[in-house]
C-alpha cells in the first residue's frame, strides 16, 4: 500500500512539473500581432486590415493595457475619449457627404448614423443570444436606446444651454411628433410580436422586426424634407 501511495505521489509531482511546459493552443492567438498584414489571407481579410489598421494603431499605442495594475480606469476613460473623437468626426463627415449628395441631414442621421452607432449593440446582442441569454439581448438593445433618448440627447443640450446661454432649436421639429408616434407604435408592435411568439426568439420574429423597420424607414424617408 505504501508503494502504491508513493507511486501516485510521484506521478502527481511529475504532472505538476510538466504541466506548465505544455504549450497552450490559444497562446499563439493571444500573442498574435493584430497589425500583422494577412499576406496569406483572402481579399476580404486584406481589405478589413486596411480599414481597421488606423484604428488599431490608435487603440494599441494610445490606450494603455487595462490588465496592468492601476491602468484599468485610465484605459476606460481614454476609450471613452477616443469614442467621442471618432463620433465627432463621424457626424461631420456624414454632414459633408449628405450635403455633397443632396441628402438631408435627418436622413443621414436616421439611416447611416443610426446604423453605425448601433453596431456595438448588434454585436453584444449577438454574443449574448448565442449563449442562450435572449432576455439579456433584448433588454440590452432596449436599455441602450432608452439611455440614448433620456441621457444622450438632454446631456449635450444642457451643456449647450450652459455654455451658449441660449436654447437648442430642433430643425426637423415639424416631423418630430410623427417620428415619436411611430417610435411608440413600433415599441408596441415589438412587445406584441414577442408576446405572440410566446416570449421565444424565432426566425419569424426577426423577419417581422425587419418588416417593421422597413415600414419605419420608408415613412421617415417619405416625410423627410428632401429640398433642404
Amino acid at each position: 500500500r505504501s508503494t502504491v501511495m508513493a507511486s501516485q505521489a510521484a506521478s502527481r509531482s511529475n504532472s505538476e512539473v510538466t504541466d506548465p511546459e505544455v504549450p497552450d493552443g490559444n497562446e499563439d492567438d493571444d500573442d498574435a500581432d493584430p497589425l500583422a498584414y494577412p499576406a496569406n489571407g483572402g481579399i476580404g481579410s486584406k481589405i478589413m486590415w486596411a480599414l481597421s489598421a488606423p484604428l488599431l494603431v490608435v487603440f494599441i499605442y494610445c490606450i494603455p493595457d487595462p490588465q496592468k495594475k492601476g491602468m484599468a480606469w485610465v484605459a476606460f476613460f481614454m476609450s471613452i475619449a477616443w469614442i467621442g473623437v471618432f463620433s465627432y468626426y463621424m457626424v461631420i463627415w456624414a454632414e459633408i457627404i449628405g450635403a455633397t449628395l443632396g441628402i438631408p441631414t435627418v436622413v443621414m442621421g436616421l439611416v447611416f448614423l443610426a446604423a453605425g452607432t448601433s453596431v456595438p449593440d448588434l454585436l453584444s446582442s449577438m454574443i449574448v443570444a448565442q449563449h442562450g441569454q435572449g432576455d439579456m439581448a433584448v433588454s440590452s438593445s432596449i436599455g441602450s436606446n432608452i439611455f440614448d433618448v433620456l441621457v444622450g440627447l438632454p446631456f449635450p443640450w444642457i451643456l449647450y444651454n450652459i455654455f451658449k446661454n441660449k436654447p437648442v432649436s430642433v430643425v426637423s421639429g415639424e416631423t418630430l411628433p410623427l417620428s415619436i408616434g411611430m417610435l411608440m407604435a413600433m415599441l408596441i408592435c415589438v412587445i406584441a410580436t414577442v408576446a405572440l411568439m410566446n416570449w421565444t426568439m424565432y426566425k419569424s420574429m426577426a423577419y417581422a422586426m425587419f418588416a417593421m423597420y422597413a415600414v419605419f424607414l420608408g415613412v421617415s424617408l417619405y416625410t423627410a424634407d428632401w429640398g433642404c
